[in-house]
């Protein structure tokens, strides 16, 4: 019963920080390290449940942007990059190659060398949320997803590598890096979700071709299925809602909450 809370709680955070612009990574190691949410899962359950947390948000992607990726795909392999839509599909797969690269080398290191040192996830925090909040303020909306050169994608592909530090998330580097290059709002979320699929479908892959990866599933189907579901149907509102939300409003919402999380964080550690 334990096991099924846990994945429910820790379910719905990564649902909800994968997709907006607050760390996911940063999120599970507070809730799940820090704050002893889902500590006394076992290894196998946790390996489980990362699985599943990995499906259900390559789901959420691929529900939500399903026309997209159809569209993209087709024009790209008919038409090629003569095509807006074809030419966003090979800009998709060469802005994913530099963090795919640095991914696979050194993610694991880096996760290990970091994942205890709280006060610096904090710093990490702090620092990306005013960034993608000044970095907002201060550029011109003036390109689409449409209108995204090559060099762009490759400079927003980049910018995923920080990411690899717990803090900085994601998308959170990505939108920033695309409202540098004067991406207007919703279409720089929508780069950095498109962005995201080929991400976490490299993770699943990865994870579903380990050593016993079938076996650990069936030993834990419940927790397997709760897991994908929950982040899921999240991870679909979180799209939604940020795609939504970006019309009419800045990153200063997501910089406070990050500043707050930060701070409650340092306070935890110290006292």
């Amino acid at each position: 019963m334990t096991d099924i809370i846990n994945t429910i709680i820790l379910g719905i955070i990564q649902g909800i920080a994968e997709f907006l612009p607050i760390s996911s990574s940063a999120h599970l190691i507070i809730f799940r390290d820090l704050f002893g949410i889902g500590a006394d899962m076992s290894t196998k359950v946790a390996l489980c449940f990362d699985l599943a947390l990995h499906l259900g948000t390559l789901l959420a992607i691929a529900v939500f942007f399903f026309k997209d990726f159809l569209n993209m795909v087709i024009k790209g392999f008919t038409k090629g990059v003569k095509d807006k839509d074809g030419k966003l599909f090979f800009q998709i797969v060469v802005a994913t190659i530099p963090a795919a690269i640095v991914g696979v080398l050194f993610e694991e290191t880096i996760e290990n060398a970091i994942r205890t040192n709280y006060l610096l996830i904090a710093t990490a925090l702090i620092v990306m949320g005013v960034i993608i909040y000044l970095v907002d303020k201060n550029c011109k909306e003036e390109k689409n997803t449409k209108e995204i050169s090559f060099k762009d994608a490759i400079i927003i592909g980049c910018s995923q590598v920080f990411a690899l530090i717990p803090g900085f998330s994601r998308s959170g580097t990505t939108i920033a890096s695309a409202r540098c290059l004067k991406v207007d709002r919703e279409s720089a979320a929508k780069f950095s979700f498109y962005l995201s699929a080929p991400v976490v479908l490299g993770a699943c892959i990865l994870q579903l071709f380990d050593d016993g990866a079938v076996e650990l599933i069936r030993q834990n189907a419940t927790i397997f299925i709760l897991g994908i579901t929950i982040s899921f149907v999240t991870g679909l509102i979180c799209i939604k809602f940020l795609l939504h939300y970006l019309k009419k409003h800045d990153f200063k919402l997501f910089m406070f909450y990050r500043i707050i999380l930060a701070l409650i964080v340092i306070f935890t550690v110290i006292f």
